[in-house]
């Protein structure tokens, strides 16, 4: 039984050992946000190129084939059950329009 606790004992201190040796604190050279603002301000331009053009209209075309989709759906349920679901179009409709005028500013505010 002592040797049992021994062992956990000298594997509880090794296991320490490794975490103390692993866990080194990281400080930060200089200002951090200095260096953080300078690369946005350079990468600014292209990083918003890039959104308007290719990942908003992506997102708009996503939404829009979707809306279309659950907008018919929805019609063939009407015609079927004579009750038309309005949650899942407005739902889809107000994204749309959210991601559609996005472009205009989402840059003012980041």
């Amino acid at each position: 039984m002592k040797k049992v606790w021994k062992r956990i004992l000298l594997s509880a201190a090794i296991m320490m050992l490794v975490l103390a040796s692993a866990a080194l604190p990281a400080f930060a050279a200089g200002n951090v946000s200095t260096a953080i603002e300078s690369t946005w301000n350079a990468a600014k331009s292209q990083v918003q190129t890039v959104v308007n053009n290719v990942v908003f209209p992506v997102v708009d075309m996503v939404l829009a084939i979707l809306f279309f989709v659950k907008v018919g759906t929805a019609y063939f349920d009407y015609r079927k059950h004579g009750q038309f679901e309005f949650g899942a179009p407005a739902i889809l409709f107000a994204c749309l329009i959210f991601t559609l005028t996005a472009p205009l500013y989402i840059w003012s505010i980041l």
